[in-house]
């Protein structure tokens, strides 16, 4: 059938008054998903936009995924669907992803770190060269997926070097690079351990940041777990001097320290904290040299509160979950000069043998897990020191 001229046009000028419409809608349906209530208001208008943004071509995928930004996790969440819909339809229809601008938005570290890690991945479902031209130049990338790969393929290099013979010095370096961009408990325990073999040793304490000084004092009384609510006087005040009633017997701060690689103050070795239905505060004295934002990471198979500067940040009512590095993380600001980091630390009073740890592992660090040190941070200790009570610190 022949198609006029005339009809040919008016076709052409409809399909471009489509995309045209289309293009002007993006930022609106990328603004009524973002408006998501948490509680799930505007749920209906999301799950609608979401249908219209999902049918979008596969052009508009870069201006979808800079959507992310900022985006609470609500939202994201629904974005993110919508980028692997039309991504997953574009591919099976036999169409093309804009490969060139992908990349352009993968590269630009301003972007979310999520959206960034979902775009390389379908960068390289199309182009799988893209993963050799761009992870190398990645190893302090602040997405922490995209780093991760980086020091992979690092260690690789470094690996290689080792097994080769008379490459020492330069296995010891290219592993010393990847020690300096991971952040992964994983792979820093093989780069230390193959360091190690080549006579380089390393202090985990301070690569990972963990506070190893600290002021205790309790126990405090938290029988039936009444402890957990009850704000005892460290909680208004901190008095490094001060004696208060305890569970037992009157109780004072006490200096405490851990020389274990991974900051882990284990209370059950300090013979005044050995308590059974107790509470502990853990203080220290953290000393910045300028505002700014940071995460708290803690690890505990306890319950426990953090403070920063008074002000309490989060806390958790459970106890014997399990505990591993990084397990909370909770966010911050330092301000400049001398910070108080003040936890308390909650035990049960469960017999059960694998309900008896009580300890703690805290660090300071950015959004990517680098370490931030106190300015006053002591050198790190080669072993476990007595604990002292503060009076006689002081004397």
């Amino acid at each position: 059938m022949k198609v006029s001229p005339r009809c040919y046009a008016v076709a052409l000028m409809a399909i471009s008054l489509a995309v045209s419409s289309q293009a002007a809608e993006v930022p609106a349906l990328l603004k009524t998903i973002r408006d998501v209530g948490g509680k799930g208001d505007g749920n209906a208008k999301a799950s609608a936009a979401w249908k219209e943004l999902s049918a979008s071509p596969a052009a508009r995928l870069p201006e979808i995924l800079i959507g992310l930004d900022g985006a609470d996790p609500l939202a994201a969440n629904w974005i993110r669907s919508a980028v692997e819909t039309i991504a997953e339809r574009t591919i099976r229809d036999g169409g093309t992803l804009p490969t060139a601008e992908i990349e352009q938005y993968i590269l630009d570290t301003k972007h979310d770190p999520r959206g960034r890690r979902l775009a390389f991945d379908w960068l390289v479902k199309v182009d799988e060269s893209a993963r050799a031209r761009l992870i190398p130049g990645m190893l302090d990338d602040p997405s922490v997926e995209l780093r991760r790969d980086a020091v992979r393929l690092q260690m690789d290099k470094a690996n290689a070097l080792f097994l080769a013979k008379g490459q020492e010095a330069e296995a010891k370096t290219a592993y010393q690079r990847a020690l300096a961009s991971a952040r992964d408990e994983d792979q820093i325990t093989i780069i230390v351990k193959r360091l190690g073999e080549l006579g380089e040793t390393v202090d985990l304490q301070r690569h990972f940041g963990f506070i190893t000084n600290w002021h205790l004092i309790g126990p405090f009384d938290n029988t039936n777990k009444k402890g957990f609510d009850t704000a005892y006087p460290p909680e208004t005040e901190i008095q490094l001097t001060a004696t208060y009633p305890g569970k037992e017997a009157p109780v004072r701060w006490e200096a405490a320290t851990t020389a274990d690689n991974y900051g882990l103050l284990d209370l059950n070795k300090i013979e005044s904290q050995k308590h059974k239905g107790s509470v502990t505060y853990c203080l220290n004295e953290f000393t910045s040299d300028a505002a700014r934002k940071v995460e708290i990471r803690l690890g505990t198979p306890n319950a426990w509160k953090v403070w920063l500067n008074g002000k309490l940040i989060f806390g958790r009512d459970e106890y014997h979950r399990g505990a591993s590095v990084d397990q909370y993380q909770v966010s911050g600001e330092l301000k400049a000069g001398t910070n108080q980091i003040l936890v308390k630390l909650c035990q049960n009073e469960q017999t059960d043998d694998w309900a008896q740890r009580l300890q703690i592992q805290l660090r300071v660090c950015d959004g990517t897990g680098t370490a931030i040190l106190s300015t006053n941070r002591p050198p790190t200790p080669k072993k476990d020191p007595p604990v002292e009570k503060q009076e006689e610190e002081k004397k």
